[in-house]
This record gives C-alpha cells, structure tokens and sequence, in this order.
C-alpha cells in the first residue's frame, strides 16, 4: 500500500521521496514505477530524509506494533522540531496516544491515520481517517485531499477528531467489515448448504441484491470471488479454499474497546468468534462426524430468498448502528470530538464498507447530530422493523436446520433487546443482590436498596 500511495500521490503532480529497508525493493520500484519523474529514492535512512523539504512529512506504512516503534526511533534522529510524522498503518489506538504524546515532547508533530481501500484503493483512491493536531492536518490536508477517493466532489478525507481518533475510526471501521463479511459469509452458507444453490445461481443473486438497497463494495466482491475457477483444478477456486479465516486483530480490539466502554457490539463480536473457531478445524471434523451435520432448509426457494435479502439488509443495518454507536462513545470517553456526519462522508468511497446505505447515515447525522442510536432514525429504524419478519425467519429456519447463523442471531438478539421496554435483568440485579449485596434500584422510588433475602 506504501507503494501505491507514492504513486498515487505522484500521480496528483506531488514530488516523493521513498525509502525501504531493502535496497532490492527500492531499485526494482524506481525501475518499474518512476518514469513520471516525481519519485525519488533514498537508499538510506538519512539521504530519504535529506530529499524532504523542512518542515517534514514522513509517512509511515509499516506493520502495527513493535515496528513502528522500531522505524520512529531510527528516525528521530534525523529530524527536526516542527517535522511531521503519520503513522498509516492498523496501529491500536492506546500506540497512537503514547506514540503522539511522546514525539509532542521532543518537539515533533504526529498524525494517526487510518487507510483503507487495499492495494487498489491506495493506488487509485482511499479512504483516508487522519486524527491528530488540526495544524499538522492542514499542513498535508492538499496531498491528502487529491489523493482520496472522490464521491459527489467531496474527498474521502478529513480530519476525524483529536489524538488517536484516526485509527480508533479504522479500527471500528474493520469492526463493522467483519460483521458484514461474516452475514455475507452466512448467507453464502444458507444458499449452499440450505437450499443446495450452485456458486453461479449464487454470483448471479449477489449482482442482483447488488443493484438495490444493499449495493455495497463487499458484495461487488462476493460476487467476483464466485465467479473465479482454480487454475489447478476443474472446481470454483472458493471450494478449494480452507474454511479457517484469518485476523490481524482490529476486530478483536473492536470487541474489547467495546466491552471496556460498554458498548455492545454482538455482531462484531460474533464475527470475531467465528474466524477465531474456524482455525479449531480438527474437533469441528470430529464433532461434525459424531454429532451430524446440518439440513437442508425447510422452506421453498422463493419463499426464501426475499426473507434472506430483507435478514441482510437489516443485518447490515444494525452492524453500522452498532459500530456507530460505539464511536459515539468513544468519542465521549475519550475527547475526540468525532462529528459521525464526517465519518459517514469519509466511508462513502475508497474503503473496504463503502456501500449505498452510507449516504443515509450520513443523512440522518446531518439531521439529527446527537443521535444515539441509528434506529432512532424514523426511516432507517422503520426500514429495519420492515425487515424483521425477514430476519426472524432466517433465523429460525437456520436454527431448525442446523446452520450456523450467529452473525444473523447476534443481530436479531441486539433488535429485540433494544426494542424491549423492560429487560429481564431485574432478576440478575436481584440475583447479585442475594449472593454479594450488591443493592438495586427500585422502579417506584429513587436511591440504592439491599434486601434481606435470608431473613
């Protein structure tokens, strides 16, 4: 992605400077890549640094973790007070905080930005989530805004918030890609296994669905993943492809920022419970062999398929509600003063979610700032209570065929809990009242209670 950003940006008429810490790479790029004469290439650390005008801008694509760490410690040396560094990497949040407030205090500016769009993103338009200092923003702001994704004449870029509200952005953002992925991924099942569909009858169904409500960038690509055969075998190239899913941990730090915030996130969650279960391949054969295996759907295809499409559509619905709602409150806990309009606007194009839906979002943001929840919305919660029904019954023809379907059922659970207007979790504040004292509020007058329960 490095790589096709500075081309990319060269495109845009922007001078770069590059460097890789293997000097192979960097000579078959300039061979391949540089005839437009914008590139340039520093075969060390200290001659890349030396083609930058003062003040700097370096931006770094490296692996999250201990190799941004390693990466800005050799290059600190080098620079100067007022010098800009942007982390473009899947970097956690809590790295991004300390990683800033580090560099403040040597004199250096930070940016944490999240990049999303792949390979082909990156080279011919991302979406761009930058968090950090509004004037170290606006220094790059005009190569960030020629180099985004465009949508309507708006750039999918802007600046999101404060400290590490950038990458906190992607980080929900991939949340939200693993629930979609795992509904797309469960409906591919219900089809194939449940109603005995072959891959083309399915590739068609998904160019179809991808031409209404439900038009988005994953589908688009469920649909060319379908359609391409293994060039060492007469089968689809997907069924030869292990079903052990894997993970670079955005998901699973989504899940856990939001257990640490409060914020339930159960379609996240159970996506990331799926990819995690997947790797455990040998007692799933096991089981599979001793407990049997699912069967096929007891409902007719047309009956099915708009039920599907309807349990899909919410599903996706409900998954940007709660990756929504979870930025909210972020935002809150930890100053980052995210306007979700601007999030929405970003996402539009470039990224990995961008989908049709996401102009309403925005829409309903732009309406209502301080909306809590999306199904708050009138028309985007009564979209999701017309496809309820839909949802109700996936669910339940799923469960009486043995079809795993957790991403459609976490989202169905999120539903009729939001709708309730009493939770039956007085019984569980009764239970911890019992057994550790730990009081309850009463419905009918305000303050904190204890019971004698033994008495």
């Amino acid at each position: 992605m490095g790589r096709n950003l500075s081309l990319n940006l060269a495109d845009q008429g922007f001078a770069v400077g590059v460097y890789n810490r293997t000097p192979a790479k960097t000579e078959e790029f300039l061979a391949q890549e540089a005839g437009a004469g914008y590139i340039h290439a520093g075969r060390s650390l200290a001659e890349f640094i030396g083609l930058l005008a003062r003040p700097r801008a370096v931006l770094l694509m490296v692996s999250a973790g201990q190799a941004v760490d390693a990466v800005i410690e050799q290059l600190t040396p080098l620079l100067e007070p007022d010098d800009l560094l942007i982390d473009g990497g899947n970097s956690h949040f809590r790295d991004t905080d300390r990683r800033m407030a580090g560099l403040e205090a040597r004199g250096l500016a930070y940016l944490g930005m999240g990049v999303s769009g792949g390979e082909e993103g990156a080279r011919h338009g991302p979406s761009l989530m930058p968090g950090g200092p509004k004037a170290a923003y606006e220094r790059v702001e005009p190569l960030l805004t020629k180099a985004a994704a465009q949508v309507e004449g708006l750039p999918c870029v802007a600046l999101l918030g404060r400290g590490s509200a950038g990458h906190y952005v992607k980080m929900v953002h991939n949340g939200i890609e693993y629930a979609f992925m795992q509904l797309i991924a469960e409906t591919h099942d219900l089809l194939r296994r449940g109603l005995g569909l072959a891959l083309p009858e399915q590739r068609a169904l998904f160019q179809e669905w991808n031409q209404g409500v439900l038009e988005s960038y994953l589908l688009e690509v469920t649909a060319r993943v379908l359609a391409e055969q293994d060039p060492e075998s007469d089968h689809w190239l997907v069924e030869v492809i292990q079903d052990q899913a894997g993970q670079k941990g955005t998901g699973a730090w989504t899940t856990h920022s939001a257990l640490e915030l409060g914020e339930p996130t159960p379609a996240i969650d159970s996506a990331v419970m799926m990819r995690n279960l997947s790797i455990r391949a040998d007692p799933r054969r096991q089981l599979a062999e001793r407990l049997g295996g699912a069967q096929p759907l007891a409902m007719e295809r047309a009956a099915f398929l708009p039920l599907l499409q309807d349990a899909l559509y919410a599903g996706l619905i409900l998954a940007f509600s709660q990756g929504m709602a979870l930025l909210g409150r972020a935002s809150q806990e930890y100053g980052y003063g995210v306007d979700l309009e601007r999030v929405c606007r970003v996402w539009r194009g470039g990224c990995i979610i961008r989908a049709r839906l996401l102009e309403r979002l925005r829409r309903a943001y732009e309406e209502r700032p301080e909306l809590e929840s999306l199904l708050l919305d009138p028309k985007l919660g009564q979209e999701v209570a017309a496809r309820s029904a839909g949802l109700r019954a996936v669910v339940g023809a799923a469960a009486m065929a043995g079809l795993p379907a957790p991403g459609f059922m976490a989202s169905l659970g999120y539903l009729d809990a939001l709708r309730s207007g009493r939770l039956p979790l007085n019984l569980v504040q009764a239970q911890r009242d019992f057994f550790g004292g730990h009081g309850f509020a009463r419905v009918d007058r305000p303050g904190v209670f204890h019971h004698q329960w033994r008495k």
